[in-house]
């Protein structure tokens, strides 16, 4: 238990820092998108940390995986934000070198997420824990999908609607 409880004090303060960290850009950036992309995030953070400070605080005092305890977290509508700002904005002004920096990071910090709740959902038995691990590592996932698209969007613009089109060029 206490290993598991380790784990969730990491957690916590991962999400906290990375709540920070899109909170900061958010602001920063006067990139539409980014601001968008950032501040989802930022909320989505957040609501992880709050269900995992609420888990980790029954358990502390229980001793074991709460029975009682609604550990519901919301899907990511992350994946959303980038085609409902590309409709929104008539002309999008390119990422600077700041804006690529912070998405590079962020991406970086969601497949490490990603891939610590992978590990400690293979860790455990308890089909509970299994869920609710799988659940934050798969949104963590999306987070890193939908900043690599948004990466490559402020990047490369044309390649990304060929790609998102599926547009050929064989006339097709």
């Amino acid at each position: 238990m206490e290993e598991r409880l380790n784990a969730l004090n990491i957690a916590l303060k991962n999400e906290s820092n990375e709540r920070e960290f899109y909170l900061k850009n958010a602001e920063r950036t006067l990139n539409p998108l980014g601001k968008a992309m950032f501040t989802q995030i930022a909320d989505e953070e957040l609501e992880h940390y709050e269900r995992l400070k609420e888990l980790h605080d029954r358990w502390s005092k229980e001793g074991k995986w709460p029975e009682t305890l609604p550990l519901k977290v919301k899907k990511t509508s992350v994946k959303n934000v980038l085609n409902n700002v590309i409709k929104a904005v008539s002309q999008m002004p390119e990422g600077d070198d700041d804006d690529r920096k912070a998405l590079q990071t962020a991406i970086e910090f969601e497949a490490r997420g990603a891939t610590f709740y992978a590990r400690l959902r293979d860790q455990v038995s308890d089909p509970r824990e299994k869920a609710f691990f799988d659940l934050l590592a798969s949104i963590e996932q999306e987070h890193y999908s939908s900043l690599k698209d948004t990466e490559q969007y402020l990047t490369n613009p044309a390649a990304w609607y060929q790609e998102k089109e599926r547009s050929g060029l064989d006339g097709a």
